[in-house]
């Protein structure tokens, strides 16, 4: 049994590095679109505050998914398996269409599905969390948009007499801390994800009757209390940033250069108006999409320009891959739970 657990902590870190991988674009996009760095200096960039967002942050969202979404008694190992590759398998379906779907709550979904499965609809921990995430589900990307379309408006009163090449050439700057800025907001919302499920794992009680008496390397997953380790918050925004560093470049061409035609001072609100949302929802404890709220704030720095400025047609099919993620990862979560439990780790 012991190995299995360890197994499932190995996943957990797998679905952060797919997050990082699949998320790359919501800090990369905006720069790589406008040309202000080179996509290999901007994945470095990236992935280099993805992970030193470890020193800056809190855990308050990864309490929220280790013990504020599914009743903690259903919080088993196989029904944690089950959500990850649930949220694994959604995320390589949505990159392989180059779609900017939602991490997090593919593994929301993910955790719904499996731990439905398992228990019934009372497995569900019903309460403010689920209220607060599926309100931020909507309020996200409109957050972003208002707050992209918000900073433009600003940008271009302030600088409205200046000439368009020397608002280019201060915006490009800009834009090279409005994306570290992203970045963190990033590796600060989505790695304690992975923190909050190898807890909520660790802390079952069947696991820690397994790891109470070990010793040496095994005596590290014996969890006495509910505080992070240091080793699963420093393994959790390593593997989110390694991940960013191979950058999912079909989601990065669909939002750095099809919804809308960014430049430097664009790209600019964009990532600092999503960051904005980003950073107040961390602190609030939920786990928000970074996809959903930089997407917004495209599409808000889109239409303070004109509405037939944004590509309608690609935001719809973005929006649709929104709206299929929590059901489609919390349907293969239930059949990857339904298979393990066949095969007797129910």
């Amino acid at each position: 049994m012991i190995w299995y657990v360890l197994a499932i902590v190995a996943v957990a870190f797998v679905f952060d590095f797919i997050n990082g991988f699949h998320d790359s674009a919501n800090s990369i996009a905006t720069i790589v679109g406008t040309r202000v760095l080179s996509p290999l200096a901007a994945v470095v960039w990236a992935a280099t505050f993805n992970f030193g967002a470890l020193f800056l942050f809190g855990t308050a969202v990864a309490k929220t998914i280790g013990s504020g979404m599914i009743e903690p008694g259903i919080l088993r190992p196989s029904v944690i398996l089950a959500a990850l590759l649930g949220a694994i398998i959604w995320n390589l379906i949505t990159w392989y269409f180059g779609l900017p779907s939602s991490s997090s709550h593919a593994l929301i979904g993910g955790l719904a599905g499996a731990g439905i499965t398992s228990g019934g609809l009372d497995a569900i921990a019903w309460g403010p969390k689920w209220v607060d995430t599926l309100t931020f589900i909507a309020l996200s990307p409109l957050l972003g948009a208002f707050s992209g379309f918000l900073l433009m408006l600003v940008v271009y009163w302030l600088f409205r007499r200046a000439r368009p090449s020397k608002v280019d050439k201060l915006f490009r700057g800009m834009q090279v801390a409005s994306s570290a800025v992203f970045s963190l907001s990033h590796g600060a919302n989505d790695a304690q994800k992975t923190m909050g499920i190898i807890m909520g794992l660790l802390t079952a009680k069947e696991v820690q009757a397994l790891f109470m008496n070990e010793v040496g390397f095994l005596r590290h997953f014996y969890m006495p209390t509910t505080d992070i380790p240091f080793w699963v918050k420093l393994g959790a925004h390593l593997a989110i940033g390694a991940g960013t560093l191979f950058g999912g470049w079909r989601i990065v061409h669909t939002m750095g250069s099809r919804i809308t035609k960014l430049r430097p001072v664009g790209g600019f609100c964009a990532e600092t108006g999503g960051a904005i949302a980003i950073f107040t929802a961390t602190e609030m404890g939920v786990p928000v999409s970074t996809t959903h709220t930089i997407t917004g704030a495209i599409v808000g720095v889109g239409t303070s320009h004109r509405v037939s400025a944004v590509r309608w047609g690609v935001a719809g099919r973005i929006v649709w891959a929104w709206v299929l993620t929590i059901p489609a990862a919390a349907g293969v979560a239930a059949l990857s739970y339904s298979v393990l439990r066949l095969l007797g780790y129910g």
